[in-house]
């Protein structure tokens, strides 16, 4: 059985394996080896986000083909979904490039499609991952917009305009502010004044 599981994870992540022997395989070549370490940090940067990209990709795609049909599907209205259709994908954009999400889609007539499988992998209404808008947010809070499109550009590979950074960081604020709901004023603790009764008093 352990074998088999094996067999399985290998067949899923083949395209991963290989890219990562070419990459081993380059780096113990010639022209590796005439390499300056900076030349060398390049071409590993864009050829690692590559293959991280590939991990990722192979890791969804194992996913989908372990999804498992539900009994029952029911929208926040109550309706229910009678039918299921795979591979129904949809694009992401990821801190290491784009990738394809398959899952399956509850259908009924005259209802949006719903994606039981989209809930668990958290993903979000656009396409941007929460990955890409996190370091957006974090690049644009230290300068421009266009200084973080480039920054997020040259850390990933994934081309951003000025106006896709600026939506991407708002909604990385959004998305804080959803999680950490502001605090009510009766439980905020009041800072303690060390001073005397009649410096209280000014107060």
């Amino acid at each position: 059985m352990q074998a088999y599981a094996s067999d399985a994870t290998d067949a899923a992540f083949a395209a991963s394996n290989a890219r990562f022997a070419q990459l081993v395989d380059w780096l113990a070549g010639d022209q590796a080896a005439g390499m300056t370490h900076a030349q060398l940090e390049e071409r590993l940067h864009a050829d690692g986000l590559g293959l991280l990209r590939q991990l990722l990709q192979d890791s969804l795609d194992l996913r989908a083909s372990r999804e498992q049909r539900l009994d029952q599907v029911v929208d926040g209205d109550g309706h229910q979904r009678g039918t299921a259709e795979g591979a129904h994908q949809r694009r992401l954009a990821t801190v290491f490039g784009d990738v394809v999400v398959s899952r399956m889609a509850y259908r009924a007539r005259g209802r949006a499609n719903l994606h039981p499988a989209d809930a668990a992998l958290n993903l979000p209404a656009e396409t941007h991952s929460h990955g890409l808008r996190r370091l957006a947010a974090v690049e644009a809070a230290r300068g421009s917009f266009d200084d973080a499109a480039q920054a997020v550009g040259r850390a990933t590979g994934v081309r951003l305009g000025k106006r896709q950074v600026e939506q991407l960081a708002a909604r990385a604020a959004a998305d804080v502010d959803a999680f950490y709901p502001p605090t009510p004023p009766s439980r905020r603790r009041m800072p303690t004044c060390w001073c005397s009764a009649s410096t209280a008093r000014a107060w």
